[in-house]
């Protein structure tokens, strides 16, 4: 198990504790502030931290290391993400019951589209309380509506739906262990991704499983490959087969939804020895 389950999930899957949606823990003021202040001019915070993140990209390297450890440290006691597959989501959204679509922040910021509905927020009041403090001005406009209310099931049919699209699911919190919301990202668009693949500073983790495929039903047509978000897919020309590669991968599962012949599952990390958290 990662060090999230041992902290905040009693060993077992953190994200799937019922306490940590708890409304208790939507009704403390630290995580109000919190969440009403990371919305507050998103835009312009966001496009610091990312400039930031460039400029660093040039200093020495001890100065790289100390400094992306820092960020991350902060960001594990505040805002963090880490990735499920869609049968975890699908348990995450059996213990909530609120779930609402939101306009996507980070899309907001990298495409300038504030009505894309990728973000999904999650709770266990009747209202989503993840997002009451938040000026639904800012996030989709002065006259859109910003809480789309789904049913569990059709939320799932969503993320299944984005999941074709070769999007990754992931569960986040606002101030930890409190989670606020899952997010459906890609390489070109999340903020998050971003800065965790492209400039190695963690802000998200790796899911609880590693991909594995099965050679005898690979036929090499490498649309798995075309769909990893993470390069975590080869392929042997002389074979004429896919590799992946499980130290690369983040459990991610995307790659199932391209597969024609169901060639590739997932298994519990803590069953690869060598992955072994």
């Amino acid at each position: 198990m990662c060090e999230f389950c041992v902290k905040h999930g009693e060993g077992k899957k953190w994200y799937l504790q019922a306490r940590n949606y708890s409304l208790d823990l939507a009704s403390d003021l630290r995580r109000r502030r919190f969440i009403a202040d990371f919305f507050t001019d998103f835009d312009r915070k966001r496009g610091k931290e990312m400039e930031s993140l460039r400029k660093l990209e040039r200093a020495p390297r001890v100065v790289r290391w100390l400094m992306r450890g820092l960020v991350t440290r902060r960001m594990k006691r505040a805002h963090f993400g880490q990735v499920l597959p869609l049968e975890d989501v699908r348990e995450v959204l059996s213990i909530a019951n609120c779930v609402v679509r939101v306009p996507c922040v980070c899309r907001g910021l990298t495409r300038g589209d504030r009505g894309a509905r990728y973000c999904f927020g999650v709770s266990v009041s009747p209202e989503p309380v993840a997002f009451s403090d938040v000026d639904p001005s800012f996030l989709a406009g002065p006259d859109s509506n910003m809480t789309e209310r789904l049913e569990p099931d059709a939320a799932v049919e969503m993320m299944g739906e984005f999941e074709r699209q070769g999007l990754v699911h992931s569960v986040w919190t606002f101030v930890t262990p409190f989670i606020g919301g899952i997010c459906n990202c890609d390489r070109s668009d999340c903020l998050a991704m971003i800065t965790t693949v492209g400039h190695d500073t963690k802000v998200m983790f790796k899911a609880e499983y590693v991909g594995q495929l099965d050679w005898d039903l690979c036929q090499g047509c490498r649309a798995c490959m075309r769909q990893c978000q993470f390069g975590a897919i080869g392929y042997s020309a002389v074979a004429d087969k896919c590799v992946i590669d499980q130290a690369r991968c983040w459990g991610c599962g995307v790659c199932r939804a391209a597969c024609p012949n169901d060639a590739i599952s997932l298994t519990p990390r803590s069953e690869v020895p060598a992955l072994a958290w």
